[in-house]
């Protein structure tokens, strides 16, 4: 619950201090952190009977002096330059100014010197400047987030403008959870160190008293690592219904489109996923989509039964029940409708791309060695016209990724194999991969190949045989969690900042994944606390990937970097 409730406490206190009519203004990011955990109908009970941008409220004149403004944004110089003209002529009778982050002084004199007419009846920071779209996840929703794969040097200021955002998430996040945490990174990443460094310089040197929060026994950690370290886990296909859902379909704040599958009616163009407002949902994010098919036959069932119990209505009290129970009834109505046309648009996917063949190789080159069977099996695909070309290059990539020094004469076959059946892919975008993420550039155990006792729980895994063949891989980070248990986090891996070190087990633990972190991790951190360790795990980064959007990032920092002088 933990970041989802700190969101919605601010949202309150935003919107319950201020009594009468509202209007909520916001910015095209702050729209995405409201939207995850408040919803319409909760905003019309605060009394805010409408919601707009503060850009495109910038172009109308119209007075509504009978509305009090709430504003809540990001502290970015653009949305002050937005205020000093709206303050120039106030359309609205009160204007409250809250922001997502830390105010520079200047920002609020500029504020100051242009409320002339003396309309601002209070501004305050409230930290919620991160999406929050599970109770242990949150994400940034970075626009350019390729620009991590790219040498400094490539374009200074749009790397600046990347890590200054990330800088301000994770101090926006611990500022929400009242600690000050010691700061790790991976020893291997350029970018996860400088952000370490500057979340570091923000915490402790330019907003000390700040972060200066009751001490604990233990503080919590931040641990900053790099997506190249686990290239494997973004290219897989997904089996369980969240991670499904965003592989195949796509999910955006929580939403999914459905308008690019197929035609529905206009209710169901948009539906929300999200555990906190669907009991179905929660119950089922993290289930193999077999067990799923099961559990939405059982949801039918009752839902036909309460059908066949409003049909039999004989009197003026069972009408009268009826209208009691019809909202409720409406609501199930379309929950059942919404997870039967999620899951059978699925099944059509899975079909038409033969997922269930591809997957079962993904998973035994991400888990298994045989690096024999491995390349004749991807030759087999390569060679099977029902297969799609991304999902050939998928597999040409994790091959590549698993055995790009045991069989280099293979890889070449697989390059031109793929080169002369999916036009559109030239191997050249493989190769990038491998310089950016090969096994030179990795500090993780990413195959369990590298570490004597990662080796012999492969062996114990492979004699017991798997429960599940298409849900056996685990990502890196499960490893990483896991050696935090049992603080085992190699310090030559995972450097300190500072001269800061961690005294015993910490109790709260935020990993940050420069890059993006994917649903099959964010369920691995909720079954981790699931668990009751003794530590609460939560989860972030610059965006939240599928296959598509990793593969979009890899192509965009190639096409950068070809045109680099650079040569990355």
């Amino acid at each position: 619950m933990v970041l989802i409730s700190a969101v919605r406490d601010y949202m309150s206190r935003m919107l319950q201090d201020i009594s009468g009519m509202k209007v909520l203004i916001l910015d095209s990011q702050t729209v995405s952190i409201v939207s995850v955990v408040y919803s319409q109908s909760e905003l019309l009970q605060k009394e805010v009977f409408l919601v707009e941008l503060v850009d495109s409220i910038s172009m109308s004149k119209e007075s509504m002096s009978h509305l009090k403004a709430v504003y809540f944004l990001r502290p970015t110089s653009e949305n002050i330059q937005h205020l000093r003209r709206q303050f120039a002529s106030p359309r609205f009778g009160e204007y409250h100014l809250f922001f997502s982050n830390i105010l520079k002084d200047t920002q609020i004199h500029i504020l100051a010197d242009s409320d002339e007419q003396e309309v601002v009846q209070q501004v305050q920071e409230f930290y919620a400047d991160f999406v929050a779209i599970d109770p242990f996840h949150f994400t940034l929703n970075m626009p350019s987030n390729h620009i991590y794969m790219l040498p400094a040097v490539v374009d200074p200021s749009g790397l600046q403008r990347y890590c200054d955002r990330v800088v301000d998430g994770i101090g926006a996040i611990f500022l929400a959870l009242k600690r000050r945490p010691v700061i790790r990174y991976q020893r291997t990443s350029d970018i996860a160190k400088r952000i370490a460094q500057e979340t570091a310089k923000l915490m402790y040197q330019q907003e000390s008293g700040l972060f200066d929060f009751r001490r604990m026994e233990v503080s919590p950690l931040l641990l900053v690592v790099d997506r190249r370290d686990d290239p494997v886990t973004p290219l897989l296909n997904q089996w369980t219904y969240q991670a499904m859902v965003h592989e195949l379909i796509g999910i955006q704040d929580n939403k999914v489109d459905l308008t690019n599958i197929g035609k529905f009616p206009k209710d169901q163009q948009e539906v929300v996923l999200s555990s906190e407002q669907d009991a179905f949902f929660k119950a089922n994010m993290y289930e193999n989509f077999g067990d799923i098919g099961m559990n939405i036959k059982r949801m039918v069932d009752e839902f036909q039964q309460i059908s066949k119990s409003n049909q039999n209505i004989q009197t003026v009290e069972d009408m009268a029940k009826f209208v009691d129970n019809y909202p409720e009834y409406k609501k199930m109505h379309g929950n059942v409708s919404k997870h039967v046309t999620m899951v059978t648009e699925m099944s059509k996917i899975v079909e038409e791309r033969k997922l269930m063949l591809v997957s079962q190789t993904e998973q035994e080159l991400a888990c298994n060695g045989g690096q024999v069977a491995a390349f004749e099996a991807v030759t087999n695909l390569l060679n099977d016209e029902r297969v799609s070309d991304v999902d050939r290059l998928r597999l040409v990539m994790l091959y590549a990724l698993r055995y790009e020094k045991e069989s280099p004469v293979q890889l070449m076959q697989l390059f031109n194999k793929l080169a002369s059946q999916s036009a559109k892919y030239k191997p050249g975008l493989v190769q990038f991969l491998l310089k950016q993420a090969g096994v030179d550039k990795r500090i993780g155990d990413l195959f369990g190949n590298r570490d004597l006792l990662n080796i012999a729980r492969n062996m114990a895994r492979g004699l017991k045989g798997v429960e599940n063949v298409y849900t056996q891989h685990q990502p890196l980070l499960f490893q990483t969690m896991e050696s935090i248990n049992k603080g085992r986090l190699r310090d030559v891996d995972y450097p300190f900042i500072g001269n800061h070190f961690q005294q015993g087990r910490p109790q709260d633990v935020v990993i940050f994944i420069v890059g993006g972190t994917t649903y099959e991790e964010s369920r691995s951190v909720a079954l981790q606390n699931a668990s009751n360790s003794g530590i609460r795990f939560i989860l972030g980064g610059s965006v939240v990937l599928n296959s598509k959007r990793f593969l979009k990032d890899l192509e965009e920092a190639q096409r950068i970097a070809r045109t680099s002088t650079n040569v990355v």
